[in-house]
């Protein structure tokens, strides 16, 4: 859980000590079931439980963060019928709550839209919804525009 009176930062993954990068991944073979302790999450990514410990409640993937708020996703769609309530779909299997949806008229050939999504029920994460999303045909850009707590 985030604690609200300590400063964070959004750091590339690039120049994080590694021992951080594998404490994520440990938390990730955890999370998916893959191994069923942390002895054996910690000895597949080579840490040691120390220092999993250590770290466990400090580092996470940014897209995690964003569990329990309010998101609000933007996107850029072609102009082909059907290609919103596909992602709708989508966004509906993951539980996520659709609050609220704007849509603007297509110019050229391509629209934008903006759906605010209620994430605390989420079966998936955030990035992984987001993925998603960007695979269906005629996405041509999805992101994050805002989040906000409730």
């Amino acid at each position: 859980m985030l604690k609200k009176d300590t400063t964070y930062y959004i750091v590339e993954e690039s120049v994080l000590p590694e021992v951080f990068l594998k404490v994520v991944k440990a938390k990730e073979l955890l999370e998916k079931g893959e191994v069923k302790a942390v002895n054996e999450a910690v000895k597949m990514v080579g840490i040691s439980r120390s220092a999993f410990y250590k770290y466990k409640d400090c580092i996470f993937p940014f897209f995690e963060s964003s569990r329990g708020k309010i998101i609000t996703l933007a996107l850029v769609l072609k102009d082909i019928p059907g290609i919103l309530s596909k992602i709708l779909n989508i966004i509906s299997e993951t539980n996520a709550n659709i609050l609220t949806i704007n849509q603007n008229i297509p110019l050229g050939g391509i629209a934008t839209v903006s759906i605010s999504i209620r994430t605390s029920g989420m079966i998936k994460s955030v990035k992984d919804l987001v993925l998603e999303i960007e695979k269906v045909d005629g996405v041509k850009k999805i992101e994050i525009l805002g989040r906000e707590e409730y």
